[in-house]
């Protein structure tokens, strides 16, 4: 399963980019997944609950965009989403394609608690 190494490295880049005393405030990591990507999200999201368990991320969630296979003709220029690893166009048959998008696995945002909730 190398969705649990996915999620060190999302703990890791979150403890570089969020001062220590500030962990526990930590709510939401917002992820953009290409189905390219080869990751199960759910598989990720359940690493993510084992790996934050007993630590500062306890109350962290992941909120996961699913970013969808999308390919562009370079003849035409029309751009479609189609099933994974099919780069035909269906506009003009041309197979002179550029993927878009569906390769994606990257955080976008962390989210933390604000000095109102901290209070609350």
């Amino acid at each position: 399963m190398h969705e649990l190494s996915f999620v060190e490295n999302i703990v890791d880049i979150i403890h570089q980019s969020v001062p220590k005393n500030e962990l526990q405030d930590v709510r939401v990591v917002r992820l953009k997944i290409g189905a390219l990507s080869g990751v199960v999200a759910d598989s990720l999201d359940f690493c993510f609950t084992a790996i934050s368990a007993e630590t500062p991320l306890v109350k962290a969630r992941l909120e996961i965009e699913q970013i969808p296979f999308a390919v562009q003709c370079n003849v035409c220029r029309k751009t479609f989403v189609n099933d994974i690893g099919f780069v035909v166009c269906p506009e003009c048959g041309g197979i002179n394609t550029t993927v878009i998008s569906g390769r994606e696995l990257q955080i976008t945002e962390i989210e933390l608690d604000t000095e109102e909730e901290k209070k609350s």
